[in-house]
């Protein structure tokens, strides 16, 4: 997957961060309290590092208060040299898109770059439908797949108002290589 970051000219820019691997799925009822397995232990902090080297800083972090998406951010967080406050926020459990772009409306006015820690199906759905244009591909490997400690960087031209399908351009994908 490829890392070739471009500076942010104008506009916004959201980091999606998918939660690292967490320990199989057991009762669904004690989903919310799943831990970070040994590998997304592991590979939380390289995402992080990814992020700093790559020149990526977040002014805020949203994130799902599940288990698995809080161990996630706080394992990347000491590779970030300036860290931002992170917001838990319920909504953000297992959301679907929709519910994800109404969080990112309401945290992310007169922000330039938000990040975004959650969970599968909702965040990739959300990155594969802002993503109307980028490096064709970048959103190939996006279409295939949105994997465990993966990172997806969109521009958001026009701001956050441009969080609408096909208004994003995907502008990086990266994820830990196994």
């Amino acid at each position: 997957m490829s890392s070739d970051p471009a500076p942010q000219t104008t506009g916004s820019r959201l980091l999606l961060v998918r939660h690292a691997k967490a320990v199989p799925k057991g009762d669904p009822a004690e989903d919310f309290e799943r831990a970070l397995g040994e590998r997304g232990r592991a590979d939380a902090p390289r995402t992080g590092r990814w992020l700093a080297e790559n020149g990526y800083k977040p002014d805020l972090a949203l994130c799902s208060p599940s288990r698995r998406t809080r161990q996630t951010w706080q394992l990347l967080v000491p590779a970030l040299a300036d860290p931002p406050d992170a917001v838990y926020d319920e909504r953000l459990y297992d959301a679907p898109p929709n519910t994800l772009v109404t969080v990112l409306a309401e945290r992310g006015a007169g922000l330039g770059c938000l990040a975004l820690v959650g969970h599968n199906t909702g965040i990739h759905e959300l990155a594969t439908a802002l993503c109307g244009s980028g490096p064709q591909e970048l959103l190939e490997q996006l279409r295939d797949g949105f994997p465990t400690s993966g990172v997806v960087v969109v521009d958001l031209p026009g701001g956050w108002e441009d969080l609408a399908p096909g208004r994003g351009r995907l502008t990086a994908l990266w994820a830990p290589a196994h």
